[in-house]
């Protein structure tokens, strides 16, 4: 993931974790939270450089059924 921050990184795995282990799609996610079938699969490419915002990460948390904060590393990057 080229010009995108280590946390920009994290986060986008870390959703990417938690989408995989519910067994959801990137097209159902995007769905679920009101965006295109494409918009997680354009975040999770590591050749474009698309990154979620706070009001995604929101979005996000509500249909992964956990808090925004399990976004998150416990510290610092």
């Amino acid at each position: 993931m080229k010009d995108i921050s280590e946390l920009d990184k994290y986060v986008i795995e870390k959703v990417k974790i938690l989408r995989q282990e519910q067994n959801i799609s990137q097209q159902k996610l995007s769905q679920l939270i009101g965006f295109s079938e494409g918009f997680i699969g354009n975040i999770e490419n590591p050749r474009l450089h698309e990154k979620y915002n706070i009001k995604h990460l929101n979005l996000l948390a509500k249909a992964l059924n956990c808090s925004p904060k399990d976004f998150f590393p416990d510290q610092p990057l």
